[in-house]
C-alpha cells in the first residue's frame, strides 16, 4: 500500500508500449464507487469477493498486460495463474515518507486512511510483506532508486 505500484506500472507500460490494468480501478468502475466507499458501505469481505471476481476475469480474458493490484490482492485464490508476481519492496518508513512528502500528500494520505493509524498500518504492512514474499516470483527493492532504474530492472528480469 503506497509503494508506487500504479505509478511504476504506468511508467513501464508507457515506455514499453503495453497495456496496464489496475485492479482497484476495475473494481471502482464496476461498482461505480471508490474503494474507500466500498469498504465503508459493504466491508472488507465484500471487497475481497470483488477482487476474486476481478482475478477470475483477468485469468479468463486478459493476456500480455501489466496488472497493478491492490495491497490485499495476494489473497485471491488464482493469483499465480494470472502471471508473474512482482513485489516492489520498501520499508514502511520509506513508504510513509514518500506519501507524506509528495506534492499531493494530502490526497495520497486521504486515499489511504490506514496511515492515520500508524500502529495498524505497520501491522498490516508486516503481514502483507510476509505474504507477498511467499508468492512473489520477483522482488525488486525500490528504496533509493529512480523510476528508470526500477523499470530497467523489471525489463531485464527473465520474468517479464
Amino acid at each position: 500500500m503506497g509503494v508506487g505500484k500504479g505509478t511504476t506500472a504506468r511508467a513501464y507500460a508507457k515506455k514499453y508500449h503495453c497495456f496496464n490494468i489496475d485492479t482497484d480501478d476495475l473494481i471502482e468502475s464496476k461498482e461505480n464507487k471508490k474503494v474507500k466507499e466500498i469498504f465503508n458501505e459493504h466491508g472488507e469481505k465484500y471487497f475481497r469477493s470483488l477482487e476474486q471476481e476481478c482475478a477470475n476475469w483477468i485469468e479468463s480474458s486478459v493476456d500480455n498486460s501489466l496488472i497493478s493490484v491492490g495491497g490485499g490482492f495476494y489473497k485471491v485464490g488464482n493469483l499465480k495463474k494470472l502471471g508473474t508476481v512482482v513485489l516492489l519492496n520498501a520499508s514502511y518508513d520509506w513508504i510513509f515518507n514518500r506519501l507524506s512528502t509528495a506534492e499531493n500528500a494530502k490526497a495520497k494520505l486521504k486515499k489511504r486512511p490506514l496511515f492515520s493509524e500508524p500502529e495498524k498500518a505497520k501491522k498490516l504492512y508486516k503481514e502483507r510483506e510476509r505474504a507477498y514474499r511467499k508468492v512473489a516470483d520477483l522482488i525488486i527493492d525500490i528504496e533509493g532508486k529512480e523510476m528508470k532504474e526500477v523499470i530497467k530492472e523489471l525489463k531485464s528480469s527473465s520474468f517479464i
